[in-house]
């Protein structure tokens, strides 16, 4: 991450990227053989996906959408034998988009949920938990956080439902209400608790760690990781795709590549040992 020390602020860009060459993996036959009969016919998969949210996606100095899931992504297309087309696309247009066809899939670190199952279908890839950030010397606790300015990124989980619940609990309490402080961005919201406007941050674990290290100090865990989730690539309800895309992360874990991207993203600590589809805790 690149530091504008004049205004405090941060940008996800091409320093963040780790060093080396990506890891790609080797394609199978019998699982590429499943693909539907469109994808194998155009050779490319759609991908709807919305950057900055690094490591998970962002984009590098050349406008290029990279990151921890984009270079799974690609290890994916290897095994099935086909390009990623990666989109960029609002966050919370990429659902409606995979339903309507326009994209075959998403991936956009979305936590798998049983609400969003009714809608869409997920393979998992990683799993992930809900962390705070405050800046260094604040006393924040995000189970009594009542009457504070919490930033979080626009239609994330931690938007929808996890502060609304804090919120009302505070309120049920006879205490004032969480201040939620939503952005489109999460640097926008991460630069937002750095400059003060506003006294926590709630992103997925990964994120939120991925951005205190990279806020030269000036940023801190509140509280511990909780309500641990998994991520999944989005596909349409009952999509052929799903199963082919369970088959092909299941294929990188066995064979190593996928431990090989999580070392190489620094992202161990959310490794799967099981591909599934819909495995939503909740």
């Amino acid at each position: 991450m690149v530091l504008a020390v004049a205004t405090g602020c941060v940008s996800n860009t091409e320093a963040t990227v780790p060093p080396g060459d990506p890891i790609r993996a080797e394609k199978v036959d019998e699982i590429a053989a499943q693909l539907p009969e469109s994808i194998a016919a155009s050779g490319q998969i759609k991908v709807g996906s919305n950057p900055p949210y690094a490591p998970n996606e962002f984009k590098d100095d050349d406008g290029n959408i990279v990151g921890y899931a984009v270079e799974l992504l690609n290890a994916i297309g290897d095994v099935l034998g086909v390009t990623m087309n990666i989109s960029e696309s609002d966050f919370d247009r990429i659902i409606p988009a995979v339903q309507s066809g326009t994209f075959d899939m998403g991936s956009s670190s979305f936590t798998d949920t049983k609400e969003r199952e009714k809608s869409v279908d997920f393979v998992t890839y990683f799993s992930a938990g809900v962390q705070w950030a405050q800046r260094v010397g604040d006393d924040v606790d995000p189970n009594n956080a009542c009457g504070l300015r919490v930033a979080v990124q626009t239609t994330t989980t931690e938007d929808i439902d996890e502060i609304p619940a804090k919120s009302e609990a505070c309120v049920a309490a006879g205490k004032p209400p969480i201040d939620k402080v939503k952005y489109d961005s999460q640097d926008e919201a991460t630069n937002a608790l750095i400059l003060g406007r506003v006294d926590a941050l709630s992103a997925d674990s990964p994120v939120t760690a991925y951005a205190i290290e990279r806020s030269e100090g000036r940023l801190e865990p509140a509280g511990e990781v909780f309500d641990a989730a998994p991520y999944g690539f989005v596909v349409a309800k009952d999509s052929p795709l799903g199963p082919v895309l369970q088959q092909a992360v299941q294929e990188l874990i066995d064979s190593g590549v996928y431990a090989q991207i999580a070392e190489r993203w620094g992202m161990e600590d959310g490794m799967i040992d099981t591909a599934q589809i819909n495995a939503a805790p909740s």
